[in-house]
């Protein structure tokens, strides 16, 4: 049986709005928020986080993006806040332990329909639907990823943004060690031009540290921060833009992608758990000459899991799964499953304002990474 103290809407206005919303939380009154069917809760003055809770409803409002909230039934005051996705499902696979592990469209997260849920019956019933008929659905996980809340998904005429059209089926990749082989046999060819035209470690060094100090401050989220502190999702996202930055410096980045049939695990101290889960993942590649020999090689450039380029090895051997599948591309791929590009970078700005927002709704609840219990 769904939450009977939780509701999902895809209408949120303010009152006061947002503009007067810190001098409103000062007094007794607080913030009422109004939601879909005019009904009314409340941001509780006495909660700290509730200044926070106001700016990040009022995005939702701007972006016209549905939330999740958790109501106290005696005081109507919102004691969580979640942001859904509004997606389609696109597999469903049983694990080992019972549980229903769930692929949505536009994201590299792991999400787990788990077998003690109290709905799972339920939701499995809603996931299966939806995977048969392609429909839209809103969809609500808590921060470990485990899924609370299916339903579907009306669009109105004030109601959220429509989602992106559905991509096409993925598109199987050519084997990686062909296309390694064809890579190295073309820059054997080009040897030792092709060493000149590649970075010295100091210059990556400092490419690295000018991506990394684009990163949020996860309570404000000022745009155009890129949310290396959310690592959970959006890397693709997060990927694009930074080539784009490199690209702008006049460097000639690439992108090396992973790929596991079991998954990957990452150690963080990002994420609450301490661990990130993922289906696959991506970072920006530049190619890094070595000491004084005519050897060069790609480096990684990663600020959701490291401090410094890496080699492609142990950007791997971070991620958990030795069998996984590394696929290099043109820097031009946005999502290399569907071979899609983004020239505009309009996909690009809205896979990082999501991502910021879910990094603001978490820090704002729970506190900003790093999280001291992480070793």
């Amino acid at each position: 049986m769904p939450n009977p103290n939780a509701v999902v809407s895809t209408f949120i206005r303010l009152d006061p709005p947002l503009d007067q919303a810190a001098e409103a939380l000062r007094t007794e009154r607080g913030v009422s928020v109004e939601l879909e069917g005019g009904r009314r809760v409340r941001l509780n003055p006495a909660d700290p986080r509730s200044a926070g809770l106001a700016r990040v409803l009022d995005e939702l409002r701007t972006r016209r993006r549905p939330v999740y909230l958790e109501i106290d039934p005696a005081t109507l005051a919102i004691t969580l806040l979640l942001i859904p996705h509004v997606t389609r499902i696109l597999g469903l696979r049983p694990a080992p332990d019972g549980s229903l592990d769930v692929e949505l469209e536009r994201t590299h997260a792991r999400h787990r329909l788990r077998r003690d849920s109290p709905d799972f019956g339920e939701l499995q019933g809603r996931l299966r639907d939806a995977l048969g008929s392609r429909a839209q659905v809103i969809l609500t996980e808590t921060d470990a990823h485990d899924i609370l809340d299916v339903r579907g998904y009306t669009p109105g005429p004030d109601g959220p943004l429509p989602p992106f059209p559905e991509w096409p089926p993925r598109v199987p990749l050519p084997r990686g060690w062909i296309r390694d082989l064809l890579d190295r046999l073309w820059r054997w060819r080009l040897w030792p031009w092709w060493w000149f035209r590649c970075i010295s470690m100091t210059k990556a060094q400092q490419v690295f540290d000018a991506m990394s100090a684009t990163s949020c401050n996860p309570l404000t989220v000022p745009p155009p921060c890129i949310p290396f502190l959310y690592p959970d999702d959006g890397c693709w996202g997060r990927a694009h833009e930074m080539c784009r930055l490199m690209i702008d410096m006049g460097l000639k980045p690439r992108k090396v992608w992973i790929d596991a049939q079991t998954g990957l695990h990452a150690d963080t101290k990002n994420h609450p758990q301490c661990f990130v889960e993922w289906g696959w993942h991506v970072a920006p590649i530049l190619c890094v000459r070595g000491g004084g020999t005519f050897l060069a090689q790609d480096m990684v450039i990663d600020p959701s899991l490291f401090t410094t380029p890496v080699s492609k090895a142990t950007w791997k051997a971070a991620q958990g799964d030795p069998n996984a599948t590394l696929t290099d591309s043109d820097a031009s791929i946005f999502y290399l499953w569907w071979n899609t590009t983004d020239p505009t970078y309009t996909e690009t700005n809205a896979v990082l304002a999501d991502h910021r927002l879910y990094l603001q709704a978490r820090s704002v609840q729970i506190g900003p990474p790093p999280y001291v219990n992480c070793p």
